[in-house]
């Protein structure tokens, strides 16, 4: 049957109907915003777990928890996050709700794998991060340097040519990129390499040249190497302790 009512009825008709369905969402969203902030849905537990090795769990609560605020219901699961990871040694922390009064929160700590520069590490995924080095217990950790931005460059380098200078008995004891994207190596037996500008395969490719020709400079020359330049490109020039090109005094005087 065909509806009648004329045509501003009808409009006026579901004007209403839309203004009281808004009136009424807005009531339900006032209503609910305050009962969720009801002291009976304050959070009452904050549950932590994953790597705590660098700081007891006291220590991360008494860092972070007071930076929370509101309730179950309207606590920032974004700001909380940040709390946890402005706890020294906290790489990542995932902070979820807990039916009806409680927070779970699971932490990743830092892995440090390098000094940077004179006051931060390198962890494990090549990011620069602080923390008191005091409390650094690995051993023999390398110091790298480079650019602002190009620690993991830097750490791919290292774990790329690490193994073979082991090769020559020794370690990479600090590694620096410079500003122009020069290499530099100084190894734990005292001997500086410098290894120049180039793309990994080519740096590699002239260390691995050095390595498997120096038992023979070695052997026609004995002593413990000084400094070893591979810029050159077909071969490269070494300083030796105890060998030396000069002439001796007496011998100028007898020429």
């Amino acid at each position: 049957m065909q509806d009648t009512t004329p045509l501003d009825i009808r409009l006026m008709n579901a004007t209403a109907a839309l203004l009281f369905a808004a009136a009424a969402l807005a009531f339900a969203w006032l209503a609910l915003s305050w009962v969720a902030r009801w002291p009976v849905f304050a959070i009452r537990a904050v549950k932590i777990d994953g790597d705590v090795s660098r700081n007891s769990v006291s220590t991360i609560r008494a860092n972070a928890i007071p930076k929370l605020s509101g309730n179950f219901f309207t606590v920032d699961l974004q700001r909380a996050q940040q709390a946890f990871q402005s706890v020294p040694w906290v790489r990542r922390a995932v902070v979820q709700r807990v039916w009806p009064d409680r927070l779970a929160v699971r932490l990743e700590e830092h892995r440090a794998v390098a000094h940077w520069g004179d006051d931060r590490l390198v962890n494990d995924h090549g990011e620069v991060f602080e923390a008191n080095l005091g409390d650094v217990e690995e051993e023999g950790l390398p110091a790298l340097e480079g650019p602002a931005g190009s620690a993991s460059q830097v750490l791919h380098m290292y774990r790329t040519l690490a193994p073979v200078i082991e090769r020559l008995d020794t370690r990479i004891e600090a590694m620096r990129l410079s500003e122009r994207g020069s290499w530099r190596l100084e190894l734990d037996d005292g001997a500086t390499i410098e290894l120049g500008r180039g793309e990994a395969a080519e740096v590699l490719a002239r260390l691995e040249r050095f390595v498997a020709t120096w038992p023979q400079v070695r052997a026609q020359y004995p002593g413990p190497l000084q400094y070893a330049d591979l810029r050159h490109h077909n071969g490269y020039a070494v300083r030796i302790r105890g060998v030396t090109t000069l002439v001796a005094p007496a011998q100028q005087k007898r020429n």
